[in-house]
């Protein structure tokens, strides 16, 4: 084996662990996004529970393909659909935490008690 293959060979399993990644983290967007209410989007004034369904299906559905097809390359969808997830993980879902708690009474400075 030359180097030139070495590099390719390498740095394809790079581009693979990447795209495995990207992947897993647009499945835990749309997953989360699943499993919340939509009452509590509009509770956190976010947008609603459809636009991040579909912004996050449309992120996993770009990232499956780009994983399945280009061998895990990244290309301007690829990228666009892992911010997509980002900012959903990021903040979306801390403001769907805080709304589905309600008013906990039980919290003081330091945490629930």
């Amino acid at each position: 084996m030359d180097g030139k293959s070495l590099i390719g060979l390498v740095s394809y399993g790079v581009y693979m662990i990447v795209g495995l990644v990207a992947l897993a983290l647009e499945l835990w967007a749309f997953a989360d996004c699943l499993r919340h209410r939509p009452t509590l989007f509009v509770a956190a004034s976010k947008r609603t529970k459809t636009f991040w369904l579909a912004l996050t299906g449309v992120a996993l559905a770009i990232g499956a393909l780009s994983l399945w097809g280009a061998g895990g390359s990244f290309s301007l969808f690829g990228i666009a659909a892992v911010t997509a997830a980002s900012v959903y993980l990021a903040d979306v879902r801390p403001a769907l935490k805080e709304a589905g708690s309600g008013g906990n009474r039980n919290v003081g400075p330091y945490g629930p008690w």
